[in-house]
């Protein structure tokens, strides 16, 4: 049986429907509006005919609505075949080192290792180690750097402490502060996806995303 529809309104009414709804099966969207149109067709009234505009119109909104669907298919299959791609790239990282933003030092084999990033250049840069407490555990300088990067190591191998210890920096250039950055060293042990960015598990700490990483050693 052949649904009645008694104006372009019904059809309207579908196409606006459609391009809201949640349905993924654009074939079947436009096998419903196809039905719809020939029904209007063969009610419409003789003496005042669609026109080829409005016909025009319709198709189009249609295959507008089809065309989005398509296209959102499309982006979500290319988006996951990315991640992948991303995770199976990813795979070279474990084992490697990275620098994240981060005051909190990991320790392996007695030494642990971290890094600064300089805003500017400094005449002077201290770093201090501190227990999960915040007592001073150790301090040294690395005397004047350039902007960017400086690592260095802390030989803790006589700590004792229950939690990882942290570290401060200290720049200035002729006495005024010099914005810094702390980095924490860890190393990579696993790869994986999140929502479809890649993350990297750490030996020292929770997993991070890849885009956080600063520097891979």
């Amino acid at each position: 049986m052949v649904t009645s529809v008694s104006s372009s309104t019904d059809v309207n009414a579908l196409v606006n429907t459609s391009s809201t709804s949640k349905q993924t099966d654009a074939a079947a969207q436009q096998d419903r509006f196809l039905k719809l149109l020939v029904a209007q067709l063969n009610n419409q009234d003789p003496m005042n005919p669609m026109d080829n505009a409005q016909m025009t119109s319709q198709m189009a909104q249609i295959n507008t609505v089809s065309g989005i669907q398509q296209l959102n298919d499309t982006m979500k299959s290319m988006s996951t075949q990315f991640s992948a791609m991303q995770v199976l790239q990813g795979a070279s990282l474990v084992g490697k080192g990275v620098l994240i933003e981060s005051n909190t030092l990991t320790i392996k084999d007695g030494v642990a290792a971290g890094a600064v990033d300089l805003a500017t250049k400094a005449d002077k840069v201290t770093v201090q180690v501190l227990s999960p407490g915040g007592q001073v555990l150790d301090k040294f300088e690395l005397g004047a750097q350039d902007a960017g990067m400086h690592g260095f190591r802390w030989d803790a191998s006589t700590y004792q402490g229950t939690g990882a210890p942290t570290f401060k920096v200290t720049a200035t250039l002729k006495g005024v502060a010099v914005t810094n950055t702390a980095l924490a060293h860890d190393t990579v042990v696993a790869v994986g996806s999140s929502n479809g960015n890649m993350t990297l598990e750490l030996a020292g700490r929770n997993a991070v995303a890849y885009t956080d990483v600063k520097s891979i050693l």
